[in-house]
C-alpha cells in the first residue's frame, strides 16, 4: 500500500527536490584532487593558489552552461577570482562567500567554489583561464583548454522513468553515451528526499546496487552524469558532460 499524498507531502518533496539539484550540481564537481600535486606541476589547471577547471554542462532541464570550477587549500588569502575568454574578454567572476568545504585526512581544509553561467552564443573553442589575485597583492593564473561541444544524455535507462511496483532492482543500465569513457550515478528516496548513493566514477553504462540499499514499497529517483574524460592534462577533470532528467520508479512491496 502506497505511502497517501498530501499538499504538505507535496511542499516537502518540492524542497527536498530542489535540494537534490543543488547537491547534483556539487556532486558532479570533482573535490578529490589536491591543489599542488608534485606529479602535475605542469598542468595548467594548477597554480599555488589553487585548481581551476571549466566544463561544457548539457542537462536535460535547462540551457547548456559553463561550469566553473575553483579549490583552493588557501581561499582566506583569495580576493576575487575571474574567468577570461580566449581573447581576454572578461567570462563571469566567481563568489567566493558560496562554497563547499571538504575535509580530508592529514590534509589542509579545501574550500570549492562553483560559478555556473548560461553558454553565450559567442563562446569559442580555446584557453580560458583564471585571474586569482591574493589579499596580498599576488596574481596567479590557471588555464583551461575548453572544445565547445554537445553532449547528450544517457538514454535507455532501465529501470525506466515511471516504472511502477517493480521487482528490486539489483543493477541500474542505460545505454552508451557517444564520446563519454565514465558515468556517474546519483540515487535518491523521494520519500526521504536524501541521496543515497552518488557512485564512484564508472567506466561501463552499468552499476551493480549496494544489497538492502533499494527495499521493496520504495520510491526513487535516479540520473546518470557522462562525462568525456577524467583528470585530463588540457582539458581538466573533464571538458564536456551531460546529466540526465529525473527517472522515477518505485518498488512492489
Amino acid at each position: 500500500m502506497k505511502k497517501p499524498g498530501n499538499a504538505r507531502g507535496t511542499a516537502k518533496r518540492s524542497n527536498h527536490m530542489k535540494a537534490f539539484a543543488l547537491l547534483c550540481v556539487l556532486c558532479v564537481t570533482p573535490i578529490t584532487h589536491a591543489d599542488e600535486p608534485a606529479t602535475m606541476v605542469a598542468n595548467p589547471h594548477y597554480t599555488p593558489a589553487g585548481f581551476f577547471d571549466l566544463h561544457v554542462c548539457n542537462w536535460t532541464d535547462r540551457p547548456m552552461f559553463f561550469l566553473a570550477v575553483f579549490s583552493s587549500e588557501r581561499s582566506a588569502e583569495v580576493k576575487s577570482v575571474d574567468v577570461i575568454r580566449p581573447d581576454g574578454r572578461p567570462l563571469m567572476g566567481m563568489n567566493l562567500g558560496r562554497y563547499r568545504i571538504v575535509t580530508r585526512k592529514d590534509k589542509p581544509e579545501k574550500h570549492v567554489f562553483i560559478e555556473q553561467l548560461t553558454l553565450p552564443p559567442d563562446a569559442t573553442d580555446g584557453w580560458y583561464s583564471a585571474r586569482i589575485a591574493l589579499h596580498n597583492g599576488e596574481q596567479h593564473f590557471a588555464r583551461d583548454y575548453v572544445i565547445l561541444h554537445t553532449m547528450a544524455p544517457a538514454t535507455g535507462l532501465i529501470p525506466p522513468d515511471g516504472a511502477k511496483d517493480i521487482p528490486v532492482p539489483t543493477a541500474l543500465k542505460w545505454d552508451p553515451v557517444p564520446g563519454a569513457s565514465h558515468y556517474k550515478v546519483y540515487i535518491q528516496d523521494l520519500w526521504e528526499g536524501a541521496l543515497i548513493l552518488e557512485s564512484k566514477l564508472l567506466s561501463s553504462p552499468h552499476l551493480d546496487l549496494p544489497p538492502g540499499l533499494i527495499k521493496p514499497g520504495g520510491d526513487y529517483i535516479w540520473r546518470v552524469h557522462a562525462r568525456d574524460v577524467n583528470e585530463n592534462v588540457l582539458l581538466g577533470d573533464f571538458n564536456h558532460g551531460s546529466f540526465t532528467g529525473e527517472t522515477r520508479f518505485n518498488t512492489a512491496r
